[in-house]
């Protein structure tokens, strides 16, 4: 795993030249590559480059060219099929230098151009320079597991792995972007392409781009297309899914250094590491009793596998004397507190291995989460008269006090392409006009889920959420913090379940077989279970799970979540009487806001650091001094 960075044109002036900017974009994601560096540059272009060594340990530097040197390739990823290209490649003439996968993009991008695209089966986000006809062809893999970002700032064409490297490149004004905010606040992430910086942007996964004389061209390549088959039978789902996903998870431990595997009670990661018998496996947790500490699970199943099951118990204090770190590493504000965990998990992984397997992904492509129950418990509910539903849901949100049965109504209003943008749904249209100080911002999620919807209008209900959330919520939140997490701490994270072949099975298994009345992912479930305890395959998700809104009703944490509420930077976007009403409300019982809460939190805490030269150090006392 590494990283890269670079941008198009030459600087010369008295202060700054190009090998000595890319030099300092490049050691902004040193983390990314910490055992070697590597440039090129000329009047055209400068490339640059950190490594993590994984394959080829000796050889597999960067940049890496073709024969004649008129291609130059920077590449972050893993080509799982490396080997089978190459010797296709051989058999064509190519003559290789090393034997590296990297190698292997060069001479098949030599070879048959955007083509080789379709060849690739891994994770990559990857840049290749053309010297002869000053062209560049950057390229982002299927699901979006590795990043890639980019911006025109003036004349130059700048990308890189993270953002933090645009924001060095010289001349670019750092701005920010109110739209993003208003996603943010219903998503809880940056919803992609966009980001919290104007006139960056993410390129979005299954997508390639082209700049050519200074003009930018992005073209859809891949698309997780489901096709449901309802003549199979669930022998043949589960059998179909145990051996594709075998043959992934013995691909993906493809290496020249050891591999782990991170390891939760649920049945993905667990699924995952029933694969590394006499190998490393990792969790985290927190002292709150065992809703929020999965690590008597992971032991007992490792006990069970015969694997080295390595775990810590992360304290309050270390959880948030590290979120401005955390908040650093992930360049945009993420509401998601696992990523703080997967931070931890990381970087207790990273003291054993280079190389970590984890379980996201599978409840995207085999239906996993509760909420894709929602179209068949509403089933009945959604026939009633939508006046009748909205008069109910009016009239149970005036309620101070929650009672069973609230959340039903107010998320049975609407049909599903309406109710459902994602697995978080944060603040209403209602909430972000009283929120806001600039209510104009405002704008429905369902503008930017429409068009998703539309793409697969012809398919159900459940196959529609996942498809949206493959598309958004997997990109926005499960991926980015898989990987700026794992990065922060120099490990590279694998991810068994995001291959081309496992959703090419993942897409023919009908609804019935991944959501019913028994359960969700059923028919994942049932190939787990023939590697696995009853009690792990069928075990409830919770995914590192963190104690946010016990913290919230903690006094201590309570008055730094005070503070950074009625802070000068909350006066800036925020009613901040709205903030603090939250808050008061969560931290005296009356209702669970602690979701909504931290979503403001992070936010806040991350502008301090990105625009109010806030600290990030780890040990930072965790106060907000954005006043």
């Amino acid at each position: 795993m590494c990283g890269l960075c670079g941008f198009t044109g030459e600087i010369i002036d008295r202060d700054q030249r190009s090998n000595e900017v890319i030099k300092t974009m490049t050691d902004k994601i040193t983390h990314r590559g910490p055992d070697s560096s590597g440039f090129f540059v000329n009047e055209d272009i400068a490339m640059g480059f950190r490594r993590l060594s994984i394959i080829d340990l000796e050889a597999g530097d960067q940049p890496i060219y073709n024969e004649d040197k008129t291609l130059v390739l920077t590449f972050n990823g893993e080509i799982y099929n490396y080997r089978e290209l190459r010797e296709e490649l051989l058999a064509k003439g190519h003559v290789f230098a090393t034997h590296a996968d990297s190698e292997v993009l060069i001479h098949g991008f030599e070879e048959w151009q955007e083509g080789l695209l379709d060849r690739l089966r891994g994770m990559f986000g990857f840049a290749i320079w053309n010297t002869v006809d000053k062209t560049l062809f950057v390229a982002r893999d299927f699901f979006g597991i590795k990043p890639m970002h980019y911006a025109m700032v003036g004349d130059h064409f700048v990308y890189g792995s993270e953002i933090k490297s645009i924001l060095e490149f010289p001349g670019f004004e750092k701005k920010f972007n109110y739209d993003t905010l208003n996603n943010y606040l219903s998503f809880q992430y940056a919803v992609p392409p966009q980001t919290f910086f104007e006139g960056v942007y993410c390129l979005m996964p299954g997508h390639y781009l082209w700049y050519k004389d200074g003009k930018i061209t992005t073209t859809r390549y891949w698309e997780a297309v489901f096709q449901p088959d309802p003549s199979m039978t669930e022998k043949q789902a589960v059998d179909k899914i145990a051996a594709v996903f075998e043959n992934s998870v013995n691909t993906h431990k493809i290496s020249d250094v050891e591999v782990g595997c991170f390891l939760s009670s649920g049945v993905d990661s667990s699924y995952v590491s029933t694969y590394f018998a006499d190998q490393k496996t990792f969790t985290v947790g927190f002292d709150f009793g065992e809703k929020y500490n999965e690590i008597s699970w992971a032991k007992r199943l490792s006990e069970k596998i015969g694997v080295d099951h390595h775990y810590k118990i992360i304290t309050s204090e270390e959880f948030w004397g590290n979120i401005k770190k955390v908040q650093y590493h992930m360049d945009q504000p993420l509401a998601d507190p696992s990523c703080i965990a997967l931070y931890f998990v990381s970087k207790l992984a990273s003291e054993h291995v280079k190389v970590v397997l984890s379980g996201e992904g599978a409840d995207e492509l085999f239906g996993g989460y509760t909420i894709y129950n929602e179209p068949r418990v509403f089933k009945s509910y959604r026939k009633l008269p939508q006046s009748v539903r909205t008069w109910l849901r009016k009239t149970v949100q005036k309620s101070k006090k929650s009672f069973r049965g609230q959340s039903f109504i107010t998320r049975g209003e609407y049909p599903t392409n309406e109710s459902f943008i994602g697995n978080a749904k944060m603040f209403s249209m209602e909430d972000k006009r009283r929120l806001l100080k600039e209510p104009k911002y405002a704008t429905r999620p369902q503008t930017i889920t429409r068009p998703y919807y539309e793409r697969v209008k012809h398919l159900d209900d459940v196959t529609r959420m996942q498809y949206l959330d493959i598309n958004l919520w997997m990109v926005g939140d499960i991926l980015l913090k898989a990987d700026r997490m794992s990065m922060a701490n120099s490990l590279e994270l694998r991810v068994p379940f995001l291959d081309k072949e496992v959703f090419k099975v993942a897409a023919t298994i009908p609804t019935h077989l991944r959501v019913n009345k028994e359960n969700t992912k059923y028919a994942m479930r049932k190939a787990a279970l023939r590697r696995m305890p009853i009690e792990t395959a069928e075990k409830e998700k919770l995914g590192f799970p963190v104690p946010t809104r016990v913290w919230l009703r903690d006094k201590q944490y309570y008055t730094i979540v005070k503070e950074a509420f009625t802070s000068d930077i909350a006066k800036k976007f925020f009613h901040t009487e709205e903030l603090v009403g939250y808050l008061d409300d969560h931290f005296h019982g009356l209702r669970d806001y602690s979701r909504r809460i931290w979503t403001l939190f992070i936010f806040l805490v991350w502008y301090e650091i990105y625009f109010e030269d806030g600290k990030h150090m780890e040990g930072d006392v965790p106060d907000f001094k954005g006043r």
